[in-house]
């Protein structure tokens, strides 16, 4: 009888833990604020393409050999600066890229030639939450 109890007492405990409100999200890491970047590359041909995007290792992806046109809308992490560069191969050309910010475009550059290289890049704000208008009219 007592076994019984017991079972029943750590059953209920587990079914608790499963069923509780703040069980499941005291697990989970909180979301870093992110920005929708859009990468583009214009031209013809292929370049090979780095970008930064969010990533558990914050590293950038790298596409080899991409057909062109070719873009991309990720998310990026506020804080970090969203960049593109572009690798033309040995057979040249001509290809461009541009980075746009939330629909703003923010720059572009232009590569060229033989194993040209181009790289756009800009500014996300940081990760701050804003100041509460209250706070300013207290002091």
């Amino acid at each position: 009888m007592t076994a019984a109890v017991a079972l029943a007492a750590c059953g209920a405990l587990v079914l608790y833990g499963v069923l509780s409100p703040g069980g499941e999200q005291q697990k989970k890491k909180p979301q870093v604020p992110t920005a929708s970047v859009t990468y583009e590359v214009t031209g013809t041909g292929t370049a090979d393409i780095t970008y930064q995007a969010r990533s558990k290792s914050g590293k950038a992806t790298v596409v080899k050999a991409a057909a062109l046109p070719w873009s991309r809308t990720v998310p990026v992490p506020l804080g970090r600066s969203p960049i593109v560069s572009i690798v033309l191969g040995e057979q040249g050309g001509q290809a461009r890229c541009a980075v746009a910010v939330r629909g703003q475009h923010l720059q572009s550059a232009t590569a060229s030639g033989g194993f040209g290289r181009a790289t756009c890049t800009g500014t996300l704000p940081n990760a701050s939450p804003s100041p509460d208008p209250a706070d300013a009219s207290a002091g």
